[in-house]
């Protein structure tokens, strides 16, 4: 498959056009893509839309397809809140503009519906990336195998291709609509990293997880995701680190706690239970039965300390990191401190690292 080729006059960013090797991409048949810079594509040659009024007026059409868009909507996006004498006519010969761009770029000139009270753009998961993108997640959703589950997520992430309908210049779209599809985007990753945990591999999704963080470090759900990550890697302190950094942004940007599901991750981090109800995903910190010996038919019983340091990490009060060395946990040097002895200084504890009965 040849790469995707601008037909701009200057080129595009770095990332912002894909290489078609989808199936949905097939040579020859043109194709829209509001996932990252407006475009149009036939799988050898891509177009990136200039902007202009038509661009806008496309751009509304295909954030929704099928249905019937207002007149007075595409009015306000085309023009802003003035638009000139005679909006429904100078719209009108928007729409012609855009038919003609079609006719040069092989799009059926039916695509543009006029019907009563504005007009209809049809499109299907073949010609719209939107819509290949919410298929695929549809299918992942309903997926009962946890591998192909994940491969679709993936599949859906990978049609992304930023900034969000970058050469389109209306600030009804970027106030109003492209906000909507940021939303759906971090939902497709929640559920890739929500699909990784399921099949185990938090160690190798915290990077990725760390970086979807600091790109939106106010979202509760990423931020689950990674303490989540954190504590199944027995990384407990970042994990609850993680937790005191996203309290810290909301109540300090937002002015709200964090909602009862990243309150109750964090009380289980702290009592070092399991997270999440998942089959087949081991605990943090807490080692996975031994294995059957052979000669005794059943597992040897570990030595004594060995199960004290286990009841002190599955309680909260040390930490292991790495696997085999211990680090006293703040609980733990509280309560020493509270019995009138001492351990090495640390850092006094953040409030944020306490369920609300500890504290209240």
């Amino acid at each position: 498959m040849r790469k995707a080729v601008v037909k701009t006059g200057a080129p595009a960013p770095d990332g912002a056009l894909p290489e078609l090797t989808t199936a949905a991409a097939a040579p020859g048949r043109p194709r829209f893509l509001v996932l990252g810079l407006l475009a149009i594509t036939d799988g050898h040659e891509t177009v990136v839309l200039q902007p202009s009024k038509p661009t806008s007026l496309l751009a509304t059409l295909l954030l929704h397809p099928g249905a019937v868009v207002s007149a007075d909507l595409l009015q306000r996006v085309v023009w802003g809140t003035r638009p000139p004498a005679g909006g429904r006519s100078a719209l009108h010969t928007c729409v012609l503009r855009l038919r003609r761009l079609f006719a040069k770029y092989g799009v059926a000139d039916h695509a543009i519906e006029a019907v009563p009270g504005g007009y209809r753009l049809h499109a299907d998961a073949d010609s719209l990336d939107l819509l290949r993108f919410r298929e695929l997640l549809r299918r992942a959703g309903a997926s009962e195998d946890p591998e192909s589950a994940l491969h679709l997520a993936r599949t859906a992430l990978r049609l992304w291709k930023g900034p969000v309908l970058g050469n389109v210049h209306s600030d009804e779209l970027h106030r109003d609509l492209v906000p909507r599809l940021t939303e759906e985007r971090l939902l497709a990753i929640e559920r890739v990293f929500d699909g990784e945990l399921r099949l185990g591999r938090h160690r190798e999704m915290v990077a990725d997880a760390r970086e979807a963080v600091l790109s939106d470090p106010g979202h509760e759900g990423l931020s689950a995701l990674l303490i989540e990550a954190l504590y199944r890697s027995g990384r407990r302190a970042e994990a609850l680190a993680e937790y005191r950094r996203i309290h810290a942004h909301l109540t300090t940007e937002l002015g709200v706690e964090p909602g009862p599901a990243l309150r109750d991750l964090h009380g289980a981090v702290l009592r070092g239970e399991p997270t999440g109800g998942r089959a087949g995903l081991p605990t943090a910190g807490v080692p996975p039965p031994t294995a059957a010996s052979s000669g005794l038919g059943r597992a040897s019983p570990p030595a004594p300390g060995t199960l004290v340091l286990r009841a002190l990490v599955n309680a909260g009060l040390l930490e292991e990191v790495p696997p085999g060395r211990y680090r006293v946990h703040d609980l733990l040097r509280l309560f020493v401190q509270a019995a009138g002895t001492s351990l090495p200084a640390a850092a006094p504890p953040d409030p944020a690292d306490f369920p609300p009965s500890a504290t209240g």
